[in-house]
């Protein structure tokens, strides 16, 4: 895996930020040792928050009330994870979306994913407001192109979206659910689409944000309520949230480990940001000088996030 992290960690270990850019620090909120601390999302029924492990191929559930952190265990790398009911998520597998019963741990398959003869796995999803999951696909190395964002509906139905994608990640709606932002990662770009919430069709709409040299690569992205982008910055040691009309960046929230992955708004009034990290692609001095690396952090940074879309709504 050390070649995948290279590709888009290796430029961005210095973190800059525009002079006019509000600088927030964050806190540690849960100590752990993930590989790749992913997919962060907040469950509003059962007030916790759902991440990933992926090479540790572990689903986590954390409340932030008792602290306590369950996990499920699977067969292969777990990228991705949606709420569904009291008792369900969505969880992407390598190759495969399933249903999760949090109350037994059983799994039901709802679709296949094509892994091109195990070149490829799941990476970064999010359900549309029609409770659609969107799930993009990567190379194990990253290869250029090799990726695929698809639509998986509740029926199990997978249709190709965007084609030759390299590290497929990130993705968001409008408030107004009449544009999704999506990023590839190595482009240091996030895109926009027109978006059809009726047919779930997507039409490419222009470049939001450029992101700056020297702060990271886009990987995970939440949005709050006025329509601003949070995006968890590769390589960037920190949250960055712009404005994707002008793509201003607006704030940078600071956290102590250069590979921050993953981000998402929670908490009764969607105010606490929760952000996720990881110890992949981080050598031996720099896990030292960045301990935490892998473990959860959190702030408030005095925006309000949405509630995240379920599947099958």
């Amino acid at each position: 895996m050390k070649n995948l992290f290279t590709l888009v960690s290796v430029l961005f270990m210095a973190a800059s930020c525009s002079p006019k850019a509000q600088v927030i620090s964050s806190e540690l909120e849960l100590q752990a040792e993930a590989t790749t601390g992913e997919g962060s999302i907040w469950d509003t029924k059962r007030q916790t928050l759902f991440w990933v492990d992926i090479e540790g191929k572990t689903l986590y559930e954390y409340n932030p009330k008792t602290k306590e952190n369950n996990s499920w265990k699977f067969d292969r790398m777990v990228s991705t994870v949606v709420p569904e009911s009291d008792t369900t998520v969505v969880v992407s597998l390598q190759d495969e979306i399933v249903r999760v019963n949090l109350n037994n741990g059983q799994t039901t398959s709802i679709a296949p994913i094509p892994d091109n003869d195990g070149k490829v796995r799941c990476n970064d999803g999010k359900c549309d407001p029609k409770g659609r999951l969107w799930i993009g696909t990567m190379g194990f190395g990253g290869q250029k192109g090799a990726g695929t964002l698809y639509c998986v509906t509740p029926d199990g139905t997978v249709t190709t979206q965007i084609k030759d994608v390299t590290i497929s990640n990130g993705i968001v709606w409008s408030k107004n659910k009449k544009f999704m932002y999506y990023n590839d990662t190595p482009t240091g770009k996030i895109a926009r689409y027109r978006y059809d919430a009726d047919k779930g069709d997507i039409l490419f709409d222009g470049i939001a944000v450029e992101i700056p040299q020297g702060t990271g690569a886009p990987d995970g992205m939440t949005i709050d309520e006025n329509d601003n982008l949070w995006v968890a910055q590769w390589g960037g040691a920190g949250v960055y949230c712009y404005n994707p009309y002008t793509g201003e960046l607006l704030t940078k929230i600071d956290v102590p480990a250069p590979n921050v992955a993953s981000c998402a708004f929670g908490g009764k009034k969607h105010d606490i940001l929760y952000i996720t990290t990881a110890r992949a692609g981080l050598s031996a001095e720099q896990l030292e000088k960045y301990p935490l690396s892998g473990s959860v952090f959190s702030c408030k940074p005095g925006a309000k996030g949405v509630k995240a879309f379920h599947f099958g709504n």
